[in-house]
């Protein structure tokens, strides 16, 4: 499934293409067919993300509300000299000409959800979502303590708790992986066993590695002394890109220590850590014990 920095990127795509542009909605598969034709002709006014969910702002007042889901990919392209044919099952297509002589294009497939809403609908998805690191600079911005407020009362695992969208938005399997390995975080602690410095720190990770993101496109987690180049090793080679420590690491050497990366399933999903850099947690009666 797109991380949130995949939806944001997207949305910087898109309203680059069609924002202030009175823009053609059509549906070629016809699931959205209805709303299309309600939309067709209004001007695109923004294109903005929380979290995984995207939404296209509407001169009429509706909104796009979009969700890839695991499935779902949006192909956006601008300067095409003529608009082809859809090509499989495009559920919505938008087209404007771009003021060059040419048009702007964007076909989305496969979208978990993709439905015509209402400024309170739109609200009360938002509503649902945890905090977002790549909303600082929005208005409001994103307020970590929100999701300090959930983790440090629960007793789920910050591994569970970073990818609940609801207490966090826009972080997948692989931010949650590199971000508790980076702080050396044992995945299978409490969240109410959490310290808000750790948290913090968790926080200001992540809204710089997510707006790195958004930036290359790409996921990149290792610091300068662990790339390819630093270590003499070979470039990652994986369909999500990007070098990292543990996701998608499982029995290869930890970067750091050697140790051989695991994985487990968590909540329906595979999580990757290290056991030497990120050690068991044990709380202080649990360790009390220990030494008897």
């Amino acid at each position: 499934m797109p991380e949130g920095h995949t939806l944001h990127r997207l949305a910087l795509d898109l309203g680059d293409a069609f924002a202030g542009r009175q823009v053609r909605v059509t549906s070629p598969q016809g699931r959205f067919a209805e709303s299309a034709a309600q939309i067709d002709g209004t001007v695109v006014t923004a294109a903005q993300a929380w979290g995984k969910h995207l939404f296209l702002d509407l001169s009429d007042g509706h909104h796009v509300h979009v969700h890839l889901g695991l499935y779902g990919t949006w192909a956006v392209h601008r300067h095409v000299p003529a608009v082809p044919e859809p090509v499989g099952q495009v559920r919505m297509r938008l087209v404007t000409g771009d003021g060059a002589g040419t048009f702007a294009l964007a076909d989305l497939r496969g979208a978990t959800a993709c439905d015509l809403i209402t400024t309170e609908q739109r609200d009360s998805v938002v509503e649902r979502l945890g905090p977002d690191p790549l909303r600082t600079q929005a208005l409001p911005p994103s307020d970590p303590d929100a999701a300090w407020a959930r983790i440090r009362r629960s007793r789920t695992s910050i591994a569970a708790l970073l990818m609940d969208q609801s207490v966090l938005a826009g972080v997948g399997n692989v931010y949650r992986a590199e971000i508790l390995f980076r702080h050396r975080v044992d995945p299978f602690r409490p969240g109410s066993s959490m310290r808000i410095g750790r948290w913090q720190q968790m926080w200001d990770d992540l809204v710089v590695l997510m707006h790195e993101g958004v930036r290359t496109n790409r996921i990149d987690t290792v610091r300068p002394e662990h790339t390819p180049e630093a270590m003499g090793r070979d470039p990652r080679r994986d369909d999500h890109g990007g070098e990292v420590y543990v996701y998608r690491r499982d029995g290869q050497p930890c970067l750091v220590c050697g140790a051989r990366v695991r994985t487990r399933e968590l909540a329906h999903r595979n999580l990757f850590w290290c056991p030497r850099c990120q050690p068991r947690f044990r709380s202080r009666a649990e360790a009390a014990r220990r030494l008897r």
